[in-house]
């Protein structure tokens, strides 16, 4: 079993920047592939970034691009998002999630495929 608790999110305004915490227990293997997501109010849940665990590998969605990092501190299992030059629609909660490596490859497009997801940490950005 595997439990992820995200820390860091609140309210900023638009260019403030803000760092997200996803702390993993459990079983995490290397090459786990772990993501974040985030959900706008009355909004599907969106793939925002991912990584694989152990790996430099990284992947971001068109939106975010340039704007937020994910990396990853392995000797305190925690993944970590920075969010820079913030905007209002980056306003969601956000998710922490992972998908072990053997059920195939880190596909942010596909949320469905993550088993294990964090209680989310709401990100507000006001204009």
């Amino acid at each position: 079993q595997v439990q992820l608790v995200e820390s860091g999110g609140g309210s900023v305004q638009a260019g403030g920047s803000l760092r997200l915490s996803c702390a993993g227990f459990g079983n995490i293997y290397d090459r786990d592939c772990v993501a974040w997501f985030r959900q706008p109010p009355g909004q599907e849940r969106e793939g925002v970034a991912g990584t694989l665990i152990g790996a430099s590998t990284t992947y971001y969605a068109d939106s975010v691009k340039g704007r937020f990092t994910i990396s990853q501190d392995i000797a305190k299992s925690t993944l970590y998002l920075q969010m820079n030059s913030l905007k209002p629609e980056d306003t969601a909660m956000y998710y922490c999630a992972l998908r072990h490596t053997w059920y195939g490859p880190c596909n942010l497009l596909a949320p469905s495929d993550f088993p294990y997801w964090g209680q989310g940490t709401q990100v507000t950005v006001s204009s």
